[in-house]
């Protein structure tokens, strides 16, 4: 090779470490379904931004934020900020929040009764065995007019805060990803869109009873807190609050999922 050959290889060289450099990866803790489907449609769009979104799946709703704190991976997308919320305070996690996703308004689903109407008294209902979710849960059965709480009950009631129980339901607390697995079992069961998906539920169709979307349920995108002002994290949230990925999410969940942007 010729002293100019060997020049010039070199230049072009060195002018390629500039855009190799520029590249990042990011691992993405997400729940299996529609959050991990959503990051899928992100990565093309993040790639243009210099990201390369590694998604790792969790099968429940404890390990992420265990993970994300751990530095085990730079950002997770699978909750609302009342879990985030209990989860910083019971385990002192120095995450946060720092953009909303989507909102999967969440069901009560029932293969032995058409209507809430139709549950029998003694009814048996299976609801997450996580305070937010469980929570969510007990606030939905309000809404409905199944029961009553206790005033200024907050995002976390448990069974216990229940004032009024007309029908005397039964309530079964259960891991929330069992959710469709244990409809056999209950007269109904209240379960988050997420994991009615992955049981092969539609939740458009299927639930007897539906949460009211607008609420504070809104997904978000969580990282460490000294992390949040870093570059790629805008860079992430221009990628997924893009008009490709509404339309995804549009096209694909036919309402089942709502975007928050």
């Amino acid at each position: 090779m010729s002293l100019k050959t060997f020049g010039l290889v070199a230049l072009l060289s060195l002018a390629a470490l500039p855009a190799a450099a520029q590249t990042q990866t990011i691992r993405i803790g997400a729940t299996p379904g529609p959050h991990a489907q959503i990051l899928e449609a992100v990565k093309p769009i993040a790639a243009k931004k210099g990201l390369d979104i590694k998604i790792v799946e969790f099968s429940d709703y404890v390990v992420p934020n265990t993970a994300l704190a751990a530095g085990d991976i730079e950002a997770n997308s699978f909750q609302n900020q009342p879990y985030l919320d209990n989860q910083v305070a019971d385990r002192g996690f120095k995450i946060e929040s720092v953009g909303l996703t989507v909102n999967f308004p969440i069901g009560i689903y029932s293969k032995k009764h058409k209507s809430l109407d139709a549950l029998p008294n003694g009814a048996t209902i299976s609801i997450p065995n996580d305070p937010t979710n469980g929570g969510r849960a007990l606030l939905l059965l309000q809404d409905k007019g199944l029961i009553k709480l206790k005033d200024n009950v907050g995002f976390k009631p448990t069974p216990i805060d229940i004032t009024d129980n007309p029908k005397k339901i039964k309530f079964v607390e259960i891991e929330a990803a069992q959710g469709p697995r244990v409809l056999d079992d209950v007269d109904a069961g209240i379960i988050n869109t997420n994991y009615a998906t992955a049981g092969g539920l539609d939740p458009v169709k299927d639930p007897i009873a539906r949460e009211n979307p607008k609420g504070p349920y809104v997904n978000l995108i969580a990282v460490r807190s000294a992390d949040k002002d870093k570059p790629w994290v805008k860079a992430l949230l221009e990628s997924y609050h893009s008009p490709e990925v509404k339309k995804f999410v549009e096209e694909k969940f036919k309402g089942s999922v709502l975007t928050s942007w």
